[in-house]
């Protein structure tokens, strides 16, 4: 099994932005050193929820200070971005890092998020497809045309080109809708599965996503699909719980409150001043241990991921570093993940 991190590179009221790029830094080189396959990146825009807002840039400045790790997006919101653009700084990325890019792409959230791009949203979809379309073109062929609603190219050559051949690995998120999941299975890309949906969602999804792949003919296994959870290992059990209890909350209570938002954003209000007035609560922190996180002593933490590998899953992704956790909490949680559970799955 391959193990990787992700983070969505939160940023709560008591952190600076410097900071939460201190600490990705530090855990990104530390998943290096401690023999994890890759490390993940967000993209969000104009929230405390992530300052994700460039991951291509930041990937970038990881490639630097890196020289194995791989390094992904999880996701690429390409209905924001011209896809000439996405095709040139992906291939430049791949370059400067040696082949080392894995590229998910996706839809990403809604809202504000696109209002600040004024994007409307029903068009998500097909500025998606067109976009992979484009940057998977420009990646691998010479001259290359296109003639799209949203997007036109004419006779293209894209420089630099990817150090991959044929081209960076392409991952597509499609939690929300069928159509992005039937555009992935018939241009033979692979799934990905992030954090927010719960466990047997996902698992049902995968096994969705494994089934139509076959009856198209490209016959993606399940094993090839990166699977995000939150995951914090602790001694014990209620080391684990007191950790783990008001950072995974402020998850929720932020996702929960950006749905709410129409405009602008949430950034300069204060999270308590929305729990005192909303009129519904979101899922609990028992829910999200169930259903969304793998939390514990590495043995707990190792049999509810041998329940994932049973069920086809090879590759899993941990999100150590949610609702702005202390970094040397999540350097410990990384650590005994590394020395005592990953060794469970040699």
């Amino acid at each position: 099994m391959k193990f990787a991190i992700f983070t969505h590179l939160p940023w709560p009221e008591d952190a600076s932005q410097g900071e939460v790029i201190q600490r990705t830094t530090d855990q990104v080189q530390q998943a290096e050193a401690l023999g994890f396959e890759g490390a993940w990146l967000a993209e969000h825009h104009f929230t405390r929820y992530s300052i994700g807002a460039s991951p291509l840039v930041l990937a970038t400045y990881l490639a630097a200070r890196t020289s194995r790790i791989r390094l992904g997006t999880a996701v690429l919101v390409s209905p924001l971005h011209h896809p000439v653009r996405l095709a040139e700084d992906t291939a430049t990325l791949d370059l400067v890092s040696d082949g080392r890019l894995d590229v998910g792409i996706g839809r990403g959230t809604f809202g504000y998020e696109y209002g600040g791009y004024h994007v409307d949203p029903a068009e998500s979809q097909e500025r998606l497809q067109e976009s992979i379309k484009i940057i998977q073109g420009l990646w691998t062929t010479p001259d290359f045309c296109y003639q799209g609603r949203h997007f036109q190219v004419a006779r293209a050559n894209l420089v630099p080109t990817p150090v991959q051949q044929p081209h960076p690995p392409i991952y597509i998120a499609a939690t929300r809708t069928p159509e992005t999941l039937e555009f992935a299975v018939s241009t033979g890309h692979t799934l990905c599965v992030a954090v927010v949906q719960d466990t047997a969602d996902a698992l049902e999804l995968c096994h969705r996503f494994v089934r139509m792949s076959r009856e198209a003919g490209f016959n993606v296994p399940i094993s090839r699909i990166p699977f995000f959870r939150y995951v914090y290992v602790a001694e014990t059990e209620e080391q684990a719980r007191r950790d783990t209890q008001a950072r995974l909350n402020w998850v929720v209570d932020i996702m929960q409150w950006r749905r709410f938002i129409k405009e602008g954003s949430e950034v300069y209000q204060r999270m308590d001043d929305w729990r005192q007035r909303r009129t519904e609560l979101p899922v609990s922190y028992d829910y999200l241990l169930e259903h969304r996180a793998i939390v514990g002593t590495p043995d707990h933490c190792a049999r509810r991921i041998k329940e994932l590998q049973a069920q086809g899953i090879d590759y899993f992704g941990c999100n150590f570093d949610f609702g702005g956790m202390p970094p040397q909490k999540v350097a410990r949680s990384m650590d005994l993940f590394a020395q005592e559970v990953m060794p469970c799955f040699n």
